[in-house]
């Protein structure tokens, strides 16, 4: 993909990624530039007249009874950057906010909103120009949208805030002036237009959703290294025991347990005479836990691809009737309810894992030495890097309480619900993130098992040990760890470990 063309209505979860993390180039599409211009030519012709319309020629929230002179129009919309911009915080990181330039101008695109065509190539210039805005992470209530963090967006465009470019922290006058990019003077409605909805908190979870995808795949390769570690049996992974229960993500799970763990010498090896019928749930319940999460991910990425490419702006402009109709379409509701879902599905990744870790570690029910050491006693071997397992797993526990439920009133009563999405999508990458050092932690005490245990293994695992072996070598006398986490997180969070095994088990969902 050499240029991505907006339409307002065809943006993917992948689209998202490919510019947030890939700086692909955003151009607007013909027939978008055309709507867009439609639309703005109703507003121009609203805010001349003399009824009053939201956000055009009124004040805003519990002000929105308050008319506001034909002089103070280009006021209005600049004061309302500046009021707004109330966000406090560390910066949010580069790839979020190139994601919300990305689904700010998708809504935009869409020609309901009523910004001029000109303003929209300016949102795009400073995606593909690299001017980062500035923007702190805490401060939206998620209705109406995320004012306060889209507020420090916008204010670049008109040469105000701040802006990274080229890594150095400028103000936004002197960002702009480095990549040769004209401020902007507001027209009507364009300050409205460019803070109201919810394309921060939508932005954070179509990135964090990516990545949480990933996490469930790679949990049936780390989940399946640790089965064959502890010499589990496969039968758990019936097909017909699948099908007589088909949640979809039970049955992809299972599917992938029985090709990753295919003709292995070592499963084969204890299918007679071992004097365990069956597993701990952490092993045998791996697919209808992972499956659970995986089905609620799929709820989520339904979500999000609707509201990616939803027009949540108000008022809307509906040019070819000339109305403009004011409503609730900023509400965060649906996405913060799917953010909030997406955490507590990645958290139950993390809290399976931490068993089998957990397993894995406990000499008196693993079969393996002590602490996954030859030399217990002497060495500790992998006894902490489980008690780093237990605190990730309690920390994704206390943020696994639904932001969505936490309704405050603001603007004087007038906005008496809000959705606090944003808060959900932070909560949800950062779970996302400890998730990824869980998964870690359980590959690296399943290849230190595997090796202990000197047997051959099915060809996906394998492959999986391989990976993690090219990056940490195995445990011997006790070592720093945390550089080996770090380097097994990298490898997850970047998807590595996931490509190296699909390329050998192609089939591999």
């Amino acid at each position: 993909m050499t240029t991505l063309r907006l339409t307002g209505h065809d943006l993917s979860v992948a689209d998202v990624v490919a510019v947030a993390r890939g700086d692909v180039a955003v151009a607007l599409d013909r027939a978008a530039e055309r709507r867009v211009a439609e639309a703005a030519k109703v507003v121009a012709e609203l805010a001349a007249g003399d009824v009053p319309v939201y956000g055009v020629n009124t004040g805003f929230g519990d002000l929105a009874t308050v008319r506001v002179p034909q002089a103070d129009l280009r006021a209005l919309q600049r004061n309302l950057l500046r009021s707004h911009a109330v966000g406090v915080g560390e910066p949010l990181p580069r790839d979020a906010v190139r994601a919300i330039l990305l689904l700010r101008a998708n809504t935009l695109a869409s020609g309901r909103s009523g910004v001029r065509v000109d303003t929209l190539h300016r949102l795009l210039d400073l995606l593909n120009e690299h001017v980062h805005p500035v923007i702190p992470m805490h401060g939206s209530v998620g209705a109406s949208g995320d004012l306060a963090p889209l507020a420090h967006a916008a204010l670049v465009l008109i040469g105000e805030g701040e802006a990274f470019v080229d890594g150095a922290r400028l103000p936004g006058a002197e960002a702009l002036k480095r990549r040769g990019i004209a401020a902007l003077e507001l027209g009507p409605k364009e300050g409205v237009a460019l803070i109201n909805g919810t394309q921060v908190m939508t932005a954070i979870g179509c990135l964090a959703l990516h990545d949480a995808e990933q996490l469930a795949a790679t949990a049936d390769i780390v989940g399946a290294m640790s089965a064959e570690a502890l010499r589990a049996t496969d039968a758990a992974w019936d097909e017909a025991l699948h099908a007589a229960r088909p949640h979809p993500g039970q049955v992809t799970v299972a599917a992938n347990l029985r090709t990753l763990m295919a003709g292995s010498p070592n499963v084969a090896s204890h299918r007679v005479g071992d004097p365990r019928v069956q597993d701990p749930y952490s092993i045998r319940c791996m697919p209808q836990v992972h499956g659970a999460s995986r089905d609620a991910l799929a709820y989520v990425r339904r979500v999000l691809e609707v509201e990616i490419n939803a027009v949540t702006d108000n008022p809307l402009v509906f040019a070819e009737d000339r109305r403009v109709v004011s409503g609730g379409n900023f509400h965060g509701q649906p996405v913060a309810i799917a953010l909030d879902t997406a955490t507590i599905a990645v958290a139950e990744l993390a809290d399976i894992s931490e068993a089998r870790v957990d397993r894995l570690t406990n000499g008196h029910t693993s079969g393996l030495p002590p602490f996954l050491t030859a030399e217990a006693g002497t060495n500790s071997g992998l006894m902490v890097a489980q008690y780093t397992a237990a605190a990730l797993v309690a920390e994704n526990r206390m943020r696994s309480f639904p932001a969505s439920v936490e309704s405050l009133p603001t603007s004087a009563g007038m906005e008496d619900h809000v959705s606090m999405g944003t808060h959900a999508a932070h909560k949800l990458a950062a779970v996302v993130a400890n998730t990824t050092s869980v998964l870690a932690i359980e590959a690296l005490c399943a290849a230190q098992g595997l090796d202990l245990l000197r047997a051959e293994t099915a060809a996906g695992v394998e492959e999986a040990r391989r990976v993690v072996r090219e990056r940490v070598a195995t445990l011997g006398s006790d070592r720093v760890l945390a550089p080996d986490v770090a380097a097994l997180a990298d490898l997850i969070g970047r998807g590595l470990l996931l490509a190296a095994v699909r390329v050998r088990v192609p089939v591999l969902a």
